[in-house]
């Protein structure tokens, strides 16, 4: 059993409780996340690669994070609100992000390696970089970081 399925199942169980305690919230949120990796699998079939569940639940959190800036712009505090709570509970079933300075330092040190000065080669030190921090690092904060390092 991989830890795309162990994740899987633990979606599986944690909504059924949700169910059973009657938190409307939770359970539609782990449905959701639960059907966007269904999906995932379904657009993966044909292919070797199994889908990667951190990575739709990543896909999940970048959405909320993305209807939480539209809501907020738009003034819809309501709805930011509910954003926000389904956010939190789909962040309790990711990895630990990186820190600021972690990130920081897996890009100088990219940029170290690969003797990179120019803003221009972004593209060459977001993918190590990327690489390296795995699961734990969301690729805007990445990209980011290295734009402010490489001084562009």
């Amino acid at each position: 059993m991989t830890s795309s399925d162990d994740l899987a199942a633990r979606l599986d169980a944690d909504a059924t409780q949700a169910l059973r305690d009657g938190d409307k919230l939770r359970l539609s949120v782990l449905r959701r996340a639960r059907a966007d990796f269904k999906n995932a699998e379904i657009d993966a079939r044909g292919t070797d690669a199994a889908p990667d569940a951190v990575r739709v639940l990543q896909g999940l959190a970048k959405r909320h994070r993305e209807s939480i800036a539209q809501f907020t712009a738009g003034g819809r505090q309501d709805l930011v609100d509910q954003e926000t709570a389904e956010l939190a509970i789909v962040e309790e079933y990711l990895p630990a992000q990186a820190s600021d300075a972690e990130i920081e330092a897996v890009v100088r040190q990219v940029i170290a390696d690969a003797g990179i000065n120019d803003p221009k080669q972004l593209g060459k030190v977001m993918r190590p970089a990327l690489e390296q921090l795995g699961a734990g690092a969301d690729g805007g904060r990445v990209r980011a970081i290295a734009q402010q390092v490489l001084g562009g």
